[in-house]
């Protein structure tokens, strides 16, 4: 490889050379910004571009998307149907999408129905939260194995929120007409829950979010399994108190209820295991599920197990749709504070989930319109009685497992939860509701089994497992909202201190190279005295100035800073002779604020005024930017701004050789 313009071979460790030996053969001139925006920035045009406003240049863009091509253009990008199905492979696909379309919406009927005990609402909007939402979906997002609906998670949040703002009655004595009233009234208070506020969350944060609410909806289901009827706890230390009220009540507890939540779990667990080790042997999952409801059913018709022992049963499913409803505005304030949380669960799983599978098949995903399929998918179903919603993983990993290809699969699996809710609604009339809470125990097994991963976590990074610890104490401690706020911050503290904690690294040149490496490193480096090239591989803002200065201080031998060594791995005889010129390569600085900023104006004047000549290299155009409205360039000219530290280094070496000959010292 050459070596950087006019670079020759390295002088071995002890022997000497002129500073001319690195500037012997010329390939170019070093580039400057202002030099190479003039050959390759289109500088003639950048005038006019910026001289143009921006609401013109807006509304050129929106003219251009009202025209016929644009507005087509604007219907492939938020329909993508009509881009997928006309390449839609129909004899390789439709039966792996019908087959895995069917067989997911099995498993939609009976989790719908058990996750509506979570959010507090009755069964039936559970098949409506299976239905409405996997549909829009179908039409609106990108993602070809994402399946939808019903989440354990949100509807636990959901519920806990439900608890809260629309209380039931302790005497629990309601009419028909007052159940339906108080039942409208808690699918209003979510009918506002907006996909669109959701944001991407960390890793290790969804994951111990996952995990600890399974441990909650494992403690909540108990009072349903052990027949026992107890008042929903909410807000902080609901798991425990859940727990001293089960066990205070435990010798009341239903012998027949008991007994179904012990036979289905028997049932349910172990088709739950071989479903998973039988993956690639069974031709479709055995719908464990589907036939637990039907014997159930079954069984508490023929024995009469509602009125002999009076079991829970599910009841009356209405027929066909509801009315839409528009949700009343002045609800808003109360539920914005529910919504946040909930919005943020529901992008961060669908998406990471739909970039995996896409990941997985070779194909793309566009956050932006999975942000609008989530966000129109909450919202429009919302009118329809439904509880908030998302993708999950269980039946994601269904679909793909059962042969699904496409969306299409999506609509089969809408069938299933349209017959349902059309006609063989009255068949689950006499399902007990202790099989639904021992179906949502089941169903999380998966979320328990994710600690697994934790020595894993553990050996590749400490701080992404201490923040799921910390998430999921907080969430099993506090409250599922809580802990993921508690998880956030924490998360978004640990990069702030590594921001804090990152390592200037003082570079040389590679012996034969035009590479410049951190002179830590066991490599033959080139070093110049009187010329220090320094990186620093962070943001630079208010919380990283205080660093900044003191080790360039060091480095440079300004001020008070230069008496303590910080830990940057240089030479002990770095500081052997005085600096003259200072190459400081900004390419790690992601951004820069204003305290950043004027931090390095202030450096630049400190420079100039101890005869040190400074040039900055690599500089993106936000920071360059930033630093420019800033003032930089009235300390320093655009001739010390470089496209890169090999052209800012060698332009040092010129100025340098201009002092005289000077020996080269080679650092290994």
């Amino acid at each position: 490889m050459s070596g950087i313009p006019g670079a020759r071979t390295c002088p071995g460790p002890g022997e000497a050379s002129d500073l001319k030996s690195p500037l012997g053969a010329k390939f170019r001139e070093p580039l400057t910004e202002t030099r190479f925006q003039q050959l390759f920035g289109d500088a003639e045009q950048e005038p006019e571009l910026l001289a143009e406003p921006r609401w013109s240049r807006l509304w050129r863009r929106r003219a251009s998307a009202c025209s016929g091509p644009g507005a087509w253009r604007l219907l492939l990008a938020r329909l993508p149907p009509l881009r997928w199905l006309p390449h839609y492979r129909w004899r390789a696909w439709l039966l792996g999408d019908a087959v895995a379309g069917l067989t997911v919406g099995i498993v939609h009927v009976p989790q719908g129905m058990a996750f509506a005990l979570l959010t507090s609402v009755p069964p039936v909007f559970g098949l409506y939260t299976s239905f409405f939402p996997v549909l829009i979906y179908t039409l609106l997002g990108t993602g070809r194995h994402l399946s939808t609906g019903t989440f354990a998670v949100l509807s636990l949040m959901t519920g806990s929120a439900v608890e809260r703002l629309v209380p039931e009655p302790l005497s629990g004595n309601l009419s028909g007409i007052e159940r339906e009233q108080l039942d409208a009234q808690r699918l209003g208070m979510f009918a506002l829950q907006l996909g669109v506020l959701a944001t991407f969350l960390s890793e290790p944060v969804v994951k111990a979010l996952t995990s600890g609410a399974a441990l909650h909806v494992l403690v909540s289901q108990l009072p349903s399994l052990l027949g026992v009827p107890l008042p929903r706890q909410i807000g902080c230390f609901a798991l425990f108190k859940t727990l001293a009220a089960v066990l205070t009540a435990l010798p009341s507890s239903s012998p027949a209820e008991l007994t179904i939540s012990a036979l289905s779990l028997a049932l349910l667990v172990p088709v739950k295991e071989l479903n998973v080790r039988f993956r690639d042997r069974l031709p479709t999952p055995i719908p464990g599920e589907i036939a637990m409801v039907l014997l159930a059913s079954v069984l508490c018709f023929t024995s009469s197990l509602d009125t002999r022992y009076n079991v829970q049963i599910v009841g009356l499913l209405p027929g066909g749709f509801p009315q839409p409803l528009l949700p009343s505005l002045a609800e808003l304030p109360r539920i914005l504070a529910d919504s946040l949380p909930m919005a943020l669960v529901t992008f961060a799983v669908s998406a990471s989930l739909a970039s995996i599978y896409a990941d997985k098949y070779s194909y793309t995903i566009d956050s932006n319109q999975e942000l609008l399929a989530h966000g129109v998918s909450n919202l429009v179903s919302s009118l329809f009685s439904c509880f908030p919603n998302s993708a999950t993983l269980a039946t994601t990993s269904l679909l793909v497992d059962a042969g699904g290809n496409t969306q299409l699969a999506g609509l089969f699996s809408c069938m299933v939860v349209l017959s349902v809710l059309l006609w063989l609604g009255p068949l689950f009339y006499y399902l007990p509701k202790a099989v639904l809470a021992c179906i949502n125990i089941s169903s999380m097994r998966q979320m328990f089994f994710q600690m697994r991963e934790l020595p894993q976590l553990w050996r590749i990074s400490r701080v992404d497992f201490a923040v799921w610890t910390v998430t999921w104490v907080a969430v099993v401690t506090l409250s599922v909202d809580l802990g993921l706020a508690v998880g956030v911050v924490f998360s978004m503290m640990t990069v702030v201190c590594r921001t804090q904690r990152v390592q200037c690294l003082a570079l040389g040149l590679a012996e034969g190279t035009e590479l410049y490496r951190p002179l830590r490193e066991s490599h033959k480096l080139l070093q110049v005295p009187g010329l220090c090239i320094l990186s620093y591989p962070a943001p630079l803002y208010f919380g990283t100035r205080g660093q900044f200065r003191r080790v360039l201080e060091w480095h440079l031998g300004l001020g008070e800073g230069s008496k303590e060594a910080p830990k940057t791995g240089g030479p002990p005889d770095a500081a052997a002779e005085p600096v003259r010129v200072v190459v400081l390569d900004c390419g790690g600085v992601t951004f820069a604020d204003a305290a950043g900023a004027r931090e390095v104006v202030q450096l630049a004047s400190r420079c100039q005024d101890a005869g040190i000549h400074l040039l900055l290299a690599q500089c993106n155009a936000s920071v360059l930017g930033t630093l420019t409205q800033a003032g930089l360039l009235d300390r320093v000219t655009p001739e010390q701004l470089f496209v890169s530290v090999q052209d800012a280094a060698a332009h040092a070496l010129e100025r340098l050789e201009l002092s005289g000959p000077k020996t080269c010292t080679v650092w290994v």
